[in-house]
């Protein structure tokens, strides 16, 4: 008996393939078939969306596969020529790439298309994976930190150059993430989400107040922010003040015996400057139809036919699933065409009312487990290189969670981001294949010795 439980326990030890992760992969890409094929029946594009979907599938398999049989580590010693590889894409899209949307995001193949953001948001976190590897060190020198922010950089810009925001909100958190997965000093990981946060706040405030113009009336600070967004003059005030509120911070902290040294205050403000910067360029760069989505965020109800449609029609079709949904292809307000974009930024609203809360938290559901075994295979990675891989890979899909069932109940603005193994996208859904491929193949690799 006790050799059958000894043989039973070492088969598992050796075992080459995380069922777990692949049973949720799976079921996933069904449910997510069925609801496409769902949310574009009767529409007169149906077909070729069908068709393309069909045609991805096979291929998304191979790229599992792929991600699984071939070593991780080879990432890690060829992260050069993968950086080369993506940065090429990016160049190639905007010369050679097709418009749709007013972004230049596509390379089109025949009778379907490519998007390599899709496929660098996980190679991103390849290199960036491989570099803080190197530099394990000098995790906590700000000069890592640097480093990285230069080698990162080219590629946000290219993306931005599109522009494609949505790749650039989902790849940020995850490498905030992979850092603090790596050990980055505390200092600088407070730096980088002041960052972050100073460069979304401004445009979200600037955009309130084009739509409450009012408030500006009763507020002399709201008015200063909004004079901020164009007035070369409030902006250099702006940049005074925050330096000047550093220092009196540092003062108010001595009185009480916390020393701080001057060089960090300007370090925190320059920072802070930095995103105000970045968020105005953010500012003057969004399409018209990426502010609407953050005023529909902001005021759903303030434009139910204009801004705040998309948001409120969702979230009307949810509602009518009830517990256990209407049944596939049987959802009235999707199939009469009030959810606009239904089988890709609203899927989840299709979903909803053809399967009900039920079906709902049962998606959510394997999309936590698909977190928690990555989380987990991390931890049993051989070497530090396929630790930080997989919590970047954990990074990636949990910003995809978050934003995708946060904005059908009001907690984050439509980004346009894809639900992955739910949402029509053939590009999104071979990359999210190769991505658990390779957290498998840590999986498989996590005895070895490297």
């Amino acid at each position: 008996m006790l050799s059958k439980l000894y043989t039973s326990e070492q088969s598992i030890k050796r075992r080459k393939l995380d069922y777990i992760i692949l049973a949720c992969v799976s079921l996933l890409t069904a449910v997510g078939f069925l609801i496409v094929l769902s949310a574009v029946s009767g529409l007169s594009y149906g077909a070729s969306v069908i068709r393309t979907h069909l045609i991805a599938l096979p291929v998304a398999a191979v790229a599992f596969l792929f991600g699984w049989l071939f070593n991780y580590q080879i990432y890690n010693e060829q992260y050069k020529t993968l950086y080369a590889l993506i940065i090429a894409m990016l160049i190639g899209v905007l010369i050679f790439g097709v418009v749709s949307r007013g972004s230049n995001s596509w390379f089109r193949l025949g009778f379907i298309s490519l998007q390599p953001a899709e496929l660098c948001r996980i190679a991103t976190i390849l290199i960036a994976a491989a570099f803080l590897t190197r530099n394990y060190q000098n995790i906590k020198e700000a000069k890592t930190l640097i480093l990285l922010a230069l080698l990162i950089l080219p590629v946000f810009a290219l993306i931005m150059k599109q522009p494609d925001f949505s790749s650039i909100v989902v790849t940020a958190p995850a490498l905030l993430i992979l850092l603090y997965a790596a050990g980055v000093n505390t200092f600088y990981f407070v730096l980088l989400v002041a960052f972050g946060v100073s460069a979304a706040l401004f445009p979200i405030i600037w955009t309130f107040i084009t739509l409450h113009p009012e408030i500006t009336q009763d507020s002399l600070l709201l008015y200063t922010i909004g004079q901020m967004s164009s007035d070369w003059g409030y902006i250099a005030g702006f940049c005074g003040a925050v330096i000047a509120a550093g220092f009196a911070v540092m003062y108010i902290l001595r009185q009480f015996r916390v020393y701080i040294a001057p060089i960090f205050v300007l370090i925190m403000a320059g920072v802070i400057i930095a995103g105000f910067f970045s968020g105005l360029f953010v500012n003057k760069q969004m399409k018209n139809y990426q502010r609407k989505r953050v005023e529909a965020f902001l005021a759903p109800n303030s434009d139910p036919k204009g801004a705040g449609y998309n948001v409120l029609q969702a979230q009307i079709a949810m509602g009518s699933g009830g517990v256990l949904g209407k049944g596939f292809f049987s959802g009235t307000q999707s199939r009469l065409g009030f959810v606009p974009e239904r089988h890709t930024d609203f899927i989840l609203a299709v979903l909803g009312e053809e399967t009900g809360l039920m079906g709902t938290l049962f998606v959510l559901g394997l999309y936590i487990i698909l977190l928690w075994r990555t989380a987990y295979i991390a931890t049993l990675s051989s070497d530090r290189y396929g630790y930080l891989v997989c919590c970047g890979i954990f990074g990636i899909f949990f910003v995809y969670m978050i934003f995708n069932f946060g904005m059908l109940i009001g907690l984050v603005p439509v980004a346009g981001i894809p639900l992955p193994f739910i949402s029509y996208g053939g590009s999104n859904l071979v990359a999210s294949m190769w991505a658990f491929g390779i957290v498998e193949s840590v999986y498989r690799r996590r005895l070895s010795i490297i």
